[in-house]
Order: structure tokens, then sequence, then C-alpha cells
């Protein structure tokens, strides 16, 4: 007998297992789907940690989702007895002398009363002596932001929504077909799963899963994140003599040593075309090069520095950098959340809550997360 659901959540990613939580909440029954399992090495939600910071420039609306998404992030940790899964190690943004965006972000940061400090050259080469700053630069800094522990978040979320009478199932799905309302989704061994609503938040996959809208429009990219050692008892790398830290200016992005991985550090400007599921994941000579060159421009002792691992993962962003939250134009109960890699992992609970009151209560539309507004050009305007 097949079994009938309020809501089907397909990929339990950060997007995925956080919509399922707010849907449970409003007293829906829920299954969670997953190709590989919660945030797999294949998953973009995979990997070991992921920045959480407030600054967006002009984008404000990532900024209030950042700034909410933070609270629930700390009130799931404190409830679940998980408070070690955000580090507070702080954010700093590097900002050359003439940095539009980051200006913005003061003025964003002050009206959302986002604590937050300016750094000029002097007070930065002072505080952060380990960092080599160009003359001009000077930086923003967030203290009370950081890092979250992705991987374990999105399980210890899965495990309590489990706790909560969720249910979960490990296999792939198929593209939906059907005519106005769907009715059902078929596994890859043929079980048909039925429910009253479906949500597709399968990053990567979105294109392959529902081509008839995304193929094309969401762009997943090979991206190559290094972790280096800092020699013995150098602790210049490590929370909390150094921060998060962020600079758009070079295409790079890193976090302190955290539980002795290493000094993570990423190139951020989007990679070459990636498949989630049959691309190897062994770092390039080239990225590692380019990341040693980065280093010793801006870290410079760490120059030297010893390869302690690598991860190879993907992005898996809509044209510009915004998300897609939004109804399937063939479909009245199907929805959409994705386009969320490079810097979507923090909003989680926030897309989660805006989806579901969508869904449920027919809030409003958020005109840059439709689909109407998804291209089929790669031209980034969001970080």
């Amino acid at each position: 007998m097949t079994k009938t659901y309020d809501a089907v959540v397909v990929g339990a990613g950060v997007f995925g297992v956080w919509t399922a939580r707010h849907l449970l909440r409003a007293g829906q029954r829920v299954l969670l789907v997953d190709k590989y399992g919660p945030a797999s090495a294949r998953a973009s939600s995979g990997g070991e940690t992921r920045v959480i910071r407030m600054a967006y420039g002009p984008d404000e609306i990532y900024t209030r989702m950042s700034q909410q998404s933070l609270l629930d992030w700390k009130e799931f940790f404190a409830r679940t007895d998980n408070t070690g899964l955000f580090r507070k190690t702080g954010v700093l943004w590097l900002a050359a002398a003439e940095d539009g965006s980051a200006a913005k972000s003061v003025e964003v940061l002050a009206r959302n009363s986002i604590q937050h400090e300016v750094l000029d050259h002097v007070a930065l080469a002072r505080r952060y002596p380990q960092i080599a700053i160009p003359p001009g630069g000077w930086a923003i800094f967030e203290p009370d932001s950081g890092a979250l522990l992705a991987r374990r978040a999105v399980q210890a979320v899965l495990e309590d929504n489990l706790r909560a009478g969720a249910e979960y199932c490990l296999a792939a799905v198929s593209a939906p077909v059907g005519d106005k309302h769907l009715a059902e989704i078929r596994t890859d061994t043929g079980e048909a799963i039925r429910a009253g609503r479906f949500v597709f938040a399968c990053g990567p996959w979105l294109g392959s899963v529902l081509p008839d809208v995304l193929a094309g429009r969401i762009f997943p990219t090979r991206q190559e994140v290094f972790y280096f050692g800092a020699a013995p008892g150098d602790h210049r790398f490590s929370s909390p003599a150094l921060p998060t830290w962020l600079d758009f200016g070079c295409d790079y992005y890193g976090l302190p040593d955290i539980d002795g991985r290493g000094f993570k550090i990423a190139h951020d400007a989007h990679g070459e075309v990636f498949d989630p599921d049959t691309s190897e994941r062994l770092p390039s000579p080239a990225r590692i090069a380019h990341a040693r060159e980065f280093l010793g421009r801006r870290f410079p002792a760490l120059a030297a520095a010893p390869l302690l691992a690598a991860e190879v993962c993907q992005y898996e962003n809509t044209w510009n950098g915004d998300f897609v939250i939004d109804r399937h134009p063939a479909f009245d109960n199907v929805w959409i959340a994705g386009g969320g890699s490079g810097h979507g992992f923090k909003h989680g609970p926030a897309v989660g809550a805006h989806l579901v009151e969508r869904m449920l209560k027919d809030a409003p539309a958020e005109p840059r997360f439709s689909l109407a507004t998804k291209q089929y050009v790669q031209k980034r305007e969001i970080h």
C-alpha cells in the first residue's frame, strides 16, 4: 500500500532539512528523500565548514536572511546540545581602498543594528600582522559571525526532524510528470511516493531532475578547497588570533584552523562545469599553485606551508547568484528551492521559513527568487 504524506522534500541538504523542519512545525507529515544521504561527499552541503556572515554589500535581503538564520542556527544548536557546531570566530571582510560593495555593507550593517567594526589600514595591520595589507586596504569585522560545521549541522537537523516525526528515504527520484497537479513521484526502484505537496531542493541535481524548467539555468561548477598547516607552535592562523576572512577582490576566502584541520582557503571564482555524479574529486596542481601564490601575497608566513588536505566540491548557482525559491510553473503543488552554492549554506533556516510561508500561507513572493528571473548565462553579482 502506497503511503501518502502532506509534503515530500527531495534533497536532504541544508535547504531541504530546514524546509522539512518548518513543515514539521506547521503540523505536516513529511518525508525527506535523498540520493546519496544528508550532506554526502557529493552534495553542495557537504564539507566540514561554511561561513556565516552578515555583510552582503548592497544586497540587504541576504543580510537580513543571515541575521535571522544565525538566530535560528544558534537556537537549534542550543536546544539539541550541539553548540559546538557554530564557532564564533568573527568574520573579516578585507577591502581594497575603493571598494563600493564593502562601503555599502557598512551602511546596511548599521541600518540593521548588526555589531561591526570598520578597521582602517593602520588598525587592521596592527590587529592582524599575519595578514599582508596592500596600500589603502581596510576591513569590516563582524565579531558575532563565524563558521558552521556544515556536514554535521545538516545531519543534526535531519536527526532532529526524525525525532519530531519526519521519515527519511535514501533513493533517487525521476522527474515529475503530469499536468497541473502532481500526485506522485517515483524512485529509481519504481516505488511511488504520494503527497499533497512536493519540494525539490536537490542542489546541483536540480537541472537534471527538473530539466524542463532548470536545465541550463543551474550551473554546477567545480570548486577546490585546501587546508594548509602552520608551523608547530604558530597559533597566528587559528581562532581567536585570526577570524574567518573574505577577500573578494582576489576571489578567495578562508577560515582559521578549526579542530586541527588546518588553515582553510578556497577560490571563490566559479570553476569549470562539473557533474556531481561522475566527476572525480582530485585536487589539481594548477589550483594548488594558484592558492600558494595567493598565500604568498596575503599570508606570507604560509607560502611554503604543507598541504594537509583538499576537498573538491561544487557550487550550483543561478546565473547571478540569487536563489531560486518558487513554484514549478507546470504544477500547483510543486516547489523549487536552490541556487545556493557559494553563499547559500548559512541561509538554510531563512530559506526554509520563506518557502513554507509561501506554500502554506500564500505569503508574498520575493521577486529576486522567482524562476522567471533566471537566465541562461553566467553573470555573477552576489558574493
